[in-house]
């Protein structure tokens, strides 16, 4: 199994480009949807998270604290996500959602990314590795496809919803 995860580590970059790419496409398909439509909602939301993931890209990784960056990133893009919200008036999509507790998640995996690596220095396969690596894919490619969709796949603003209504008022 280590084996394996070292293997898609190295793939690291070129999945980083991937899902890069998805995020590009929920924006432009957003784009392009909304031509005529007065709520351009995902078309904010998608263009937030492509701003974000392709400046990452052009983060040096080289350096000793990667993780500790794009935990910097992800943290920087909930705040402006929650910018847009708070000025934004309109009904908030199910996307919005998903956006700040994907980026959520992936944040606190690269923080303990981060505190594993460098601060622990754990070099040897455990399964906090596996959790990281195939959360973040997940993660990403849900909040991609959410983009497009504006569905609740997962249930995630109904599960909001029953823990806490006047959380989301403005769901569509």
């Amino acid at each position: 199994m280590a084996d394996i995860l070292w293997r898609i580590v190295d793939l690291g970059s070129n999945v980083g480009i991937l899902f890069t790419w998805f995020i590009l496409i929920a924006f432009l398909y957003n784009l392009s949807a909304s031509i005529n439509k007065v709520d351009k909602s995902r078309v904010h939301l998608s263009l937030i998270m492509l701003v974000s993931y392709i400046s990452s890209l052009f983060m040096d990784t080289s350096t000793a604290t990667p993780h500790l960056n794009y935990f910097y990133y992800d943290f920087v893009t909930i705040g402006i996500l929650l910018l847009w919200l708070f000025a934004y008036e309109k009904t908030v999509p199910t996307a919005f959602y998903y956006l700040i507790v994907g980026l959520s998640i992936n944040a606190f995996l690269f923080l303990g990314m981060h505190y594993d690596i460098v601060i622990a220095e754990t070099r040897y396969y455990w399964w906090f590795w596996t959790v990281y690596v195939f959360g973040m894919y997940f993660i990403d490619f849900t909040m991609a496809l959410v983009l497009i969709i504006n569905k609740d796949l997962l249930k995630l603003v109904w599960l909001i919803k029953k823990l806490k209504p006047s959380f989301v008022t403005k769901t569509n």
